[in-house]
């Protein structure tokens, strides 16, 4: 089992459902049971195989294989198999914190309709970073370490792990809005911390996020956080290196900027000029003149603590 400390609080992943949808028959039955429930409180925040549950409730793993599987048709888990020391292993994560259900006649507002897009770390399209920097795989790393041409390598794609002294990095995110459509919201989220020796609990760094190279906002990242393994970073990586990072959220809507729900900056969704674009440029990064340049590390969803790449939702509705 893993927990790894959580120094600024969980982050708050939420399933709103409508009584009479489909979908919500499936949760609701998954919900109602003891042990599926005690499942996803041992997944709060570790990730663990199927065994280990099993081993945590003093249950037969035919049991809780069952639980698992009408969990995961409710979307509420995800089981992967992985490697293991025993060959082929299924490991879970728990996907959602908080179930929202509205009941019939509620006068509550439609969630709004979102454009949701994930990208792994390593796939970006620009790079301009200063060593100490380097970029590492889910099984070995890519290119030589402290060398910023190996941000180059064919293999870059493949990263699951990046980190530079200071520079940046961008994304480039397909524009998928439907026709006749507005956007209402921008949400960039990735794992994050700075990028120290080795690691050090006390290392702040100035992050900063551009949005079609619009800065939309910085953030002070307190550490570089290592001393325990992260719960998805791989064996071979050495304890000593940095571990995971915190989950990070910018979101820009019509009325400014917020980091994790606290107003950072007055750019709006008009600032950044999203509308009859073919792609929503993301770029994140450490200024070398900032006040704090203490590098970044940059976890995909085969690093870390979190099994996510850099994701971009844009709310909408309809024009």
């Amino acid at each position: 089992m893993h927990a790894p400390p959580d120094p600024e609080g969980p982050f708050r992943r939420e399933l709103a459902l409508e009584a009479r949808a489909p979908a919500s028959a499936a949760v609701l039955k998954a919900l109602a049971s003891d042990p599926r429930l005690r499942i996803l409180e041992l997944l709060a925040d570790q990730i663990l195989n199927v065994s280990e549950i099993a081993e945590a409730l003093s249950s037969p793993v035919s049991t809780v294989t069952s639980h698992i599987a009408v969990l995961e048709d409710a979307g509420l888990l995800r089981a992967e198999m992985k490697p293991g020391e025993r060959g082929l292993q299924k490991v879970c994560t728990r996907v959602y914190d908080r179930v929202r259900l509205e009941l019939p006649g509620s006068a509550v507002r439609p969630e709004e309709p979102v454009m949701h897009l994930s990208m792994p770390v390593g796939a970006y399209v620009d790079a301009d970073v200063a060593p100490t920097c380097g970029l590492a795989g889910p099984e070995a790393l890519i290119g030589l370490v402290d060398d910023p041409a190996s941000f180059f390598e064919p293999g870059h794609a493949e990263a699951s792990l990046v980190w530079f002294r200071h520079g940046f990095l961008t994304y480039r995110f397909p524009n998928r809005l439907p026709p006749r459509t507005v956007p209402e919201s921008l949400r960039f989220r990735a794992e994050i911390c700075s990028e120290a020796p080795m690691h050090h609990d006390d290392w702040p760094s100035d992050i900063t996020v551009f949005v079609n190279d619009v800065r939309i906002g910085s953030w002070t990242s307190p550490a570089d956080f290592g001393g325990q393994r992260g719960m998805l970073t791989p064996a071979w990586w050495d304890e000593r290196n940095s571990q995971f990072g915190l989950l990070k959220e910018w979101r820009v809507t019509r009325e400014g900027t917020w980091i994790d729900g606290v107003r950072v900056s007055d750019v709006t969704l008009a600032d950044l000029r999203i509308h009859g674009r073919r792609t929503v440029d993301v770029r994140i990064g450490v200024d070398p003149e900032a006040t704090h340049v203490g590098g970044l590390n940059l976890f995909g969803r085969r690093f870390g603590n979190y099994p996510e790449d850099v994701t971009l939702s844009i709310g909408y509705r309809r024009g």
